[in-house]
């Protein structure tokens, strides 16, 4: 017998071998008709947020549909039917649970594999895991797929889901799956195994009807519990990333537990596109790409360089008032410089090729570090100089491949918002703890109430991405977990994605659509210092290595601005807008009055734009709607005679006439609170 805790703390008593599903018929037959996935731990032990997060950084490979033993965590998945060997906690999940969903989509990629070998039996087959929107497979076949190719796979798949084929989970040896799918030209799953499991390893395929996937699962009971689907598009993507392998066919669809639900989300993917910041920057005259310069590269435009200055002053002020430094780097550096740093070896499938100049070899800078680690050893430091905080606004270069670049959010030249600081390392939890705070600050100026938090560390299986000890690793992430754990932030770890020279901590933005971004992060380094030999003089007179913290904030001036711009659909807080009033004279005769009100709004400091054109006021207020400013202001007889405006504020409509001075009252106000709304 094995005790089986559930939520509530009861334990029962069953019999080893008992299933998940078995427990939940025998507490209701309705309960059991409802659950779709379990989720286990060995009893007596409990999930910390990290371990916790753990798992969930392993979903990559579980929804990949790649399996290895050596995966099993504490807390983990399983399906309905998995027997229960141990004592464990239990929890049976039903479709609120947000884990249940993403098993589902699992669960409808595989059904979409089912569809397309049964319609394009040549096909090979890669991965398909569950994405935040969906799920996607990838696939391999010389001939491309057609639109209507993709409504015969989704007719194709509700057949699938119709039959209501049990999934079922079988293990084999390794070696049998690799003789197997290597006879059957599937060079993918082959590939798969023997990245992701070990010689002697039992791997595990999940079965539906004739179909069989190499997958680690879990799945829902069967086919017909993924009932509402849909194929949505198709894109390229090159087998491992690599543009010297085949061309693969990436087949998207999403899934949900109800039409309702499916609805919803393609109405919030309509929302999306009314805010796609491509869009949007050309209707408001903000940026541009131009084909003749070449992909990735920004050219900001008046109102969109107005924007950028406002956002990069907030961020110089208060750098400054928190005690940085403002200094600036050169674009180019020396080749050798990138080698001491580790960038070239570690980094170089990132950066420009080398230039040939006449001393040396140069880069185009990935990263500003260098150049201010150069700036702190231009002089002697003592320990009361420290710590000393490098702050700048500067442009890097990273070479990203061609189809990869999206508009602001991914570019090849950036401006980043990069600070360093040199600290002495019994400083450097309260430089961390500094960075956080300014960071939450950064989110909530403009606008953004909900972030989450990632800790991304180093694999130690894989030391030769990453330089320094594992003393001086577990010193850096223990600093990281340290300061999270005393803001009481929750987190999640996720192992491997940590950069070569240190552990980090980023923070992720929620938008008005609940989307996540990532934009700022902080990073613990203790390579650095050491690879360009770093000292400071101690209080006890002699040399010591100080410690650096890398923190950008914004992450990058480009994505942050495109954030913002898709956040608020172009209709910038007052004191973002790049023009904030808009004024239309209803006549000719009116015009001088506009121009004086338009003098002393400048005076108070405001952004106006007075549109003299010689057409019908309506006409002006709607380009000037169009263009989402804040306040419109019409002026008559009526405003001209009383030293008044009527006016129009953005999404409200018209609010009547009041005293000038009262507005530019209430307008200087709006500005110099960075108040959100209107």
């Amino acid at each position: 017998m094995i005790k089986v805790q559930l939520p509530d703390g009861s334990v029962r008593e069953v019999t080893r071998g008992t299933t998940p599903y078995d427990i939940a018929m025998n507490i209701s037959p309705r309960l059991a008709a409802a659950v779709v996935v379990a989720r286990i731990r060995p009893l007596n032990t409990t999930v910390t947020s990290a371990e916790t997060a753990t798992d969930e950084a392993n979903e990559a490979q579980t929804e990949a549909g790649m399996y290895s033993s050596a995966a099993e965590t504490a807390e983990r998945l399983v399906d309905l039917s998995a027997p229960l060997s141990e004592d464990v906690a239990l929890e049976l999940l039903k479709e609120s649970d947000e884990a249940a969903l993403k098993v589902v989509r699992h669960s409808a990629a595989h059904v979409m594999a089912t569809a397309i070998l049964e319609l394009f039996p040549e096909t090979k087959l890669g991965h398909g895991p569950a994405t935040e929107q969906g799920f996607f497979y990838d696939v391999y076949r010389e001939a491309p797929f057609s639109e209507a190719d993709l409504a015969a796979i989704e007719a194709r798949m509700a057949e699938v889901v119709a039959r209501d084929e049990k999934f079922v989970r079988v293990e084999e040896s390794r070696d049998k799956g690799l003789t197997d799918y290597a006879a059957q030209g599937e060079f993918m799953k082959v590939y798969f195994i023997e990245k992701f499991t070990k010689l002697g390893d039992e791997i595990s395929l999940y079965k539906n009807g004739d179909f069989t996937d190499f997958c680690r699962g879990p799945h829902v009971p069967s086919t017909g519990r993924v009932k509402a689907f849909k194929v949505t598009s198709i894109a390229g993507a090159y087998w491992l990333g690599d543009e010297k392998n085949q061309q693969l066919q990436r087949v998207y669809g999403t899934a949900f537990f109800n039409t309702k639900d499916m609805e919803a989300h393609f109405k919030r993917l309509e929302e999306i596109k009314a805010r796609d910041h491509r869009v949007l920057g050309k209707q408001l005259d903000l940026f541009s790409i131009q084909e003749v310069a070449g992909a990735g590269l920004i050219f900001w435009h008046p109102k969109g360089g107005l924007i950028r200055k406002t956002m990069e002053d907030w961020m110089r002020e208060e750098c400054i008032r928190r005690g940085y430094d403002m200094v600036f780097t050169p674009h180019i550096m020396r080749r050798e410089l990138w080698k001491v740093s580790g960038h070239e070896g570690f980094y170089s499938q990132n950066m420009y090729p080398p230039m040939e100049l006449d001393d040396a070899e140069y880069r185009l800078k990935p990263m500003n570090c260098p150049g201010h680690i150069l700036i702190y050893k231009n002089s002697p430091k003592s320990y009361r100089d420290l710590p000393q905080r490098y702050a700048e606004l500067g442009n890097v270069y990273r070479y990203e491949r061609s189809g990869t670049m999206h508009g602001l959010l991914r570019v090849r030249g950036f401006t980043q918002d990069d600070a360093h600081i040199f600290c002495t390392p019994e400083q450097i939890e309260s430089e961390i703890a500094a960075c956080v705070e300014f960071a939450d600050e950064v989110l909530k100026a403009f606008g953004f109430a909900e972030f989450k938090v990632e800790l991304s560390t180093w694999d130690p299986k894989d030391q030769k991405s990453y330089v320094g000890s594992p003393e001086h690793w577990e010193t850096a992430v223990g600093s990281l977990k340290k300061v999270l754990d005393a803001k009481g932030i929750p987190y999640r770890v996720i192992p491997g994605e940590a950069a070569f020279y240190g552990p980090k901590i980023d923070i992720k933005l929620v938008d008005v659509l609940g989307r996540l971004w990532q934009l700022s992060t902080v990073q613990f380094d203790f390579n650095l210092p050491q690879r360009f030999e770093l000292e400071y003089t101690g209080e006890d007179g002699e040399k010591h290595r100080p410690v650096m913290v890398h923190r950008a904030l914004f992450g990058s001036v480009e994505r942050f601005f495109g954030v913002l711009i898709e956040h608020y659909a172009g209709a910038f807080p007052m004191w973002l807008a790049p023009v904030q009033v808009g004024l239309v004279p209803i006549s000719e005769k009116h015009l001088d009055y506009a121009k004086s009100v338009k003098a002393k709004l400048e005076a108070a400091g405001l952004r106006v734009e007075l549109d003299a054109r010689n057409e019908k006021m309506n006409a002006k207020i709607r380009e000037f709607t169009l263009q989402k400013v804040p306040f419109v202001l019409v002026m008559g007889d009526k405003e001209s005679a009383a030293e008044a405006v009527s006016v129009r504020t953005r999404g409200k409509g018209d609010e009547g006439s009041v005293g000038l001075a009262e507005f530019i009252g209430r307008a200087k106000t709006l500005v110099d609170s960075r108040a959100m709304a209107l």
